[in-house]
């Protein structure tokens, strides 16, 4: 995509007209997201997950870095695929303890103006009608810069604490999230209209009942008939994100995601998958870059590459094996407890194993070696599954622009290494040298989330599956 192209596309752009990297940070509401072992560095607050300041104090540091959001990852129920036990997961803290990430964002919202906010929840197990209430009570409460990571779920141990035997089959679940997700936007989008709350104090009406529709819907999964009970939000309908990679992920993308996460670790399967995402949204009857896809990336940096080097070294000192496997077992649906760590990759039967491997290889430059189960684990143990860039801000600067230019990513989930020190320094050396070569905003745009990412507006646009539900609004 050329920047021309990019601006005619509404695409966001710098003040030197090139295209924009877009940056979210990606936390998640524990202890231990993507590298185990590290809330040990003393330099690390991890630990502090579980107070409000330490979210707040994240806010603002990213809003001083100009960030787009804060993407902050879930799950329900424990990593327990390894050694069939959630024993490591807690031994190792890999993603559990584990609180609701919803409760996070008002508290973060109240403290800056700007930040969106991406936030994960799962089709399987609750409702549509209580949880479009929580979406729209957020999106009030954020002025409109609230977004959904809508996941299917993936870890057997959620379904059977939800008194299910396992989940749904990969492709009905997605049957199932559709379904979901007509009747959230039924009742965000086609129950109220906008000027259904009059609040006429002399008359004493507060509501019009003839502006507010039952939404009358009975499906495979769902029947739901009344009305929301929320009145329209800044954005009604929040940003749809979404981070499935399946061929059905990618059409449930397709059909309804505006931003979608990607995690692969090297250019060449990024821009791939990037490719067929565009394609999947193309198919849909969208334009492909109706969507902002966002890759996972670790930054660590320094004032000079020396010193990012040395920073990487001592990271590495306090990276925990086990936790690592426990979270590619629970990635990969495969126990690594069975192998011995230092048992060559090459003797383990297992395909999916050898592919990750390979990919793992490349990533590193280490192709030619014959990878350990224990060597699998630590390079986990930095930045979790995705790639990691080392460097000054300069170094790191231009590693994120060729990422860009070479996948067609539009922008990063950075996952933390330690926390809040990986956002800090990447506010303080790398936002900087983007600024200085015209790749990153040095001021927000107003409005919603969505008219940040797309400058087209507070609401879904008139080609997404949604507009169908939603009410004719007043020009």
């Amino acid at each position: 995509m050329t920047d021309a192209q990019a601006s005619s596309a509404g695409y966001p752009v710098t003040d030197a007209g090139q295209r924009e990297i877009l940056f979210n940070a990606f936390d998640m509401n524990c202890v231990v997201h993507q590298s185990p072992g590290l809330w040990r560095h003393p330099d690390d607050r991890a630990r502090e997950y579980n107070t409000i300041k330490y979210w707040t104090d994240v806010a603002q540091i990213l809003e001083r870095g100009l960030f787009d959001g804060l993407f902050i990852a879930d799950v329900l129920g424990p990593y327990d695929v390894f050694d069939a036990s959630p024993d490591a997961a807690l031994r190792s803290g890999a993603q559990i303890p584990l609180q609701d990430p919803f409760l996070l964002v008002a508290a973060m919202a109240a403290v800056t103006e700007n930040l969106g906010f991406g936030v994960t929840a799962g089709t399987a197990y609750e409702h549509p009608y209580p949880f479009s209430r929580r979406l729209g009570t957020l999106d009030h409460l954020t002025n409109g810069r609230v977004g959904w990571n809508v996941v299917t779920g993936y870890l057997p141990s959620a379904a059977q604490n939800l008194g299910q035997d396992d989940q749904m089959e990969h492709d009905k679940r997605y049957d199932h999230a559709d379904e979901y997700m007509d009747v959230v936007y039924k009742l965000l989008e086609g129950s109220w209209e906008d000027d259904a709350v009059v609040a006429d104090k002399e008359s004493g009406l507060f509501t019009d009942p003839s502006k507010v529709h039952r939404i009358e819907h009975e499906g495979e999964f769902f029947k739901t008939p009344g009305i929301g009970v929320v009145e329209p939000s800044p954005q009604r309908m929040p940003v749809v994100y979404q981070a499935g990679a399946s061929t059905r992920g990618r059409a449930f993308a397709g059909k309804h995601a505006e931003a979608v996460f990607i995690n692969p670790p090297t250019k060449e399967l990024a821009k791939a998958s990037v490719q067929r995402i565009r394609q999947a949204v193309a198919e849909a009857g969208r334009d492909p870059y109706d969507v902002r896809i966002f890759a996972m990336q670790t930054v660590v940096t320094g004032p000079t590459n020396e010193a990012a080097q040395a920073k990487y070294d001592d990271l590495a000192q306090y990276i925990d094996p086990e936790g690592g496997l426990v979270l590619m077992s629970g990635w990969m649906g495969i126990d690594l407890s069975q192998f011995d760590l230092d048992q060559p990759i090459g003797d383990v039967e297992s395909n999916a194993i050898q592919s990750t491997v390979e990919t793992f290889q490349k990533a590193s430059g280490r192709e030619d070696e014959a990878w350990t189960v224990r060597q699998l684990a630590e390079w986990v143990g930095v930045g979790g599954f995705g790639p990691v860039i080392i460097g000054d801000g300069a170094t790191a600067a231009q590693q994120l622009i060729e990422w860009q230019e070479e996948t067609d990513v539009d922008g990063f989930n950075l996952a933390y290494h330690i926390t809040p020190g990986t956002f800090e320094d990447v506010v303080e050396y790398v936002v900087p040298e983007l600024q200085k070569l015209g790749r990153y905003k040095t001021e927000y745009k107003p409005g919603t989330l969505r008219n940040k990412l797309f400058g087209k507006g507070d609401h879904l646009p008139e080609n997404h599956h949604a507009a169908q539900f939603q009410l004719r609004r007043k020009k």
